[in-house]
């Protein structure tokens, strides 16, 4: 059964129009229009349809981390004590409230989470990790990584047909 929200309802022109609106959200709706090749009033509808649809989720600005004094960015590994239902809705309910924290993600393998943290400096993280992360009783273990140079970053996603299967 297919999903609802599936790359095959769209059409070469929602999909173009994903692409453009991830490369600049700022587009107004006559420059979408006019790389697409349609007039503004079916842009605008479709652009509609995406969002309502959930193609979709949010619009927003990327801001520069190190201008911001966040000089430092950390992937953490989470190993949690136990893998109960309780422990891991504790540990993703309190990631939530945690600004440092900008992503998360439930993974397989040795580490049953990666968070990406943004700090100031060393001195920062580890009074974050200590005061912070430190207070999450459901944690058994983490393993931090620090970033050294970021080589791409696009905070896009693929957005094509998958090629057809070959028999």
């Amino acid at each position: 059964m297919k999903e609802k929200n599936d790359i095959s309802r769209l059409d070469d022109t929602d999909i173009r129009i994903l692409k453009l609106l991830q490369k600049d959200s700022r587009m107004t709706v006559k420059e979408l229009a006019s790389c697409v090749n349609l007039s503004p009033s079916p842009t605008f509808e479709r652009q509609k349809r995406l969002e309502r649809e959930g193609y979709i989720k949010r619009y927003m600005a990327v801001v520069d981390a190190k201008k911001v004094g966040n000089g430092i960015l950390v992937l953490c590994n989470i190993r949690l004590k136990q893998h109960t239902q309780e422990l891991i809705q504790q540990f993703m309910d309190a990631v939530q409230n945690i600004d440092e924290i900008t992503e998360c993600y439930n993974t397989s393998g040795d580490y049953d989470f990666i968070i990406k943290v943004y700090a100031h400096d060393m001195k920062a993280y580890q009074q974050f990790m200590l005061h912070t992360l430190g207070r999450i009783d459901c944690i058994g273990s983490l393993h931090s990584i620090f970033v050294i140079d970021e080589t791409k970053n696009t905070r896009g996603v693929t957005v094509k047909r998958p090629r057809p299967e070959t028999e």
